[in-house]
Parts: C-alpha cells; structure tokens; sequence
C-alpha cells in the first residue's frame, strides 16, 4: 500500500458520506455495510463502511452488502465537491461503480430521486 502525499482515505471517506446524507437526510437511517475500492497506482486500499454511525476502517468487508469500486484519484476530485449530482455522473460514465444487492441499490436510486424531485419542486416554486 503506497503511503504518498494524498489526504488521508478514511476521513475522506467520512465527510463525504455525512455530505451526502446532508443532501439526502432520508438515507441517514439506513442500516448497511459497503466495501470501498480504490485503484492507485499499483495497489488496491479497501475500506468498510458502516451506516448508520458511519464508521470507516481499513479493513476487508465480506459482509458488505454493497460495494463502491473506483480509481482513488477519482474519488479524491468527488470528495472535493460531495453532491449526488456528482456521484451521479460519475456512476453514469462509469468512473465510479457500484454493484451488490439489487434491493439496497433500488431503494437509494429511489429515495435519492424523491430528494432531487423535492428540490427541483421547491426550486421552480420559489
């Protein structure tokens, strides 16, 4: 595992994850364990993520329901700017994918296209 100059993966990790639930309150109940991938040059670091406490370690996750595979460069840009809007293009073109069972993944797409409904409501309302 290379040690270099970029910001440490965990706390990333966890301010991106509260950025997200901020944006989508909705999800912040939701009980889960996601594995997290990231690429980098010639090595692989995993994480498991914990929901609801968001709690993040380096560590193997078999028991992940979920599991979020990227290059770590990518993820650094997504964790400068945490917005679903972002994740989600990201997901679209296939910089980030995530894949697991088909339930989870259903009930986020729905519960975070609700949100985003509610917003453009409120948006073209005011």
């Amino acid at each position: 595992m290379s040690q270099g100059k970029s910001p440490d993966a965990k706390g990333l990790i966890t301010s991106t994850v509260y950025a997200l639930l901020d944006e989508v309150p909705a999800l912040k109940p939701l009980t889960l364990v996601v594995g997290i991938e990231f690429h980098g040059r010639g090595d692989t670091q995993m994480f498991r993520l914990e929901l609801p406490a968001v709690h993040v370690t380096k560590d193997l996750s078999p028991d992940a329901k979920l599991r979020v595979d990227m290059r770590r460069d990518e993820f650094n840009r997504l964790a400068e700017h945490p917005t679903i809007a972002n994740w989600r293009s990201a997901l679209e073109t296939g910089r980030a994918k995530v894949t697991g069972i088909e339930q989870y993944l259903k009930l986020i797409v729905q519960v975070v296209e609700k949100t985003e409904e509610r917003a453009r409501t409120r948006k073209a309302s005011h």
